[in-house]
């Protein structure tokens, strides 16, 4: 049996959409609901919480791991519509994209 690689994309695909579900409306729902009508500066108790290292952590997998959903959910889609032929460059190009975003967040998110 051929070794594959796709146990790796299946796992952060699988990560990626538990966060998606679960930690993304939870994070919109303090930043944009619950904090703007408290009365401390929003601005600077947000910096002071993404000084945070676990903070950091925090924000680089809801950034990061929704990139690998949405990588392989697209490469999957574009397979089902029937462009079977460009399989190989689909897939560089959507876990080549998700990887450079997380090479950005990851670059972001340490010099917060």
């Amino acid at each position: 049996m051929a070794k594959s690689n796709e146990p790796i994309w299946w796992s952060l695909f699988s990560a990626g959409g538990v966060i998606a579900a679960l930690l993304i409306p939870a994070f919109m729902l303090v930043t944009g609901l619950i904090l703007p009508f408290v009365d401390s500066p929003d601005e600077i108790a947000l910096r002071e919480l993404a000084q945070h290292p676990i903070a950091r952590l925090l924000l680089f997998l809801v950034i990061s791991l929704p990139l690998f959903h949405w990588a392989h959910r697209f490469r999957f889609t574009v397979a089902d519509l029937g462009l079977h032929g460009a399989k190989v460059l689909v897939a560089v190009l959507c876990y080549g994209s998700a990887i450079v975003g997380t090479v950005v967040t990851g670059y972001v998110v340490c010099t917060l």
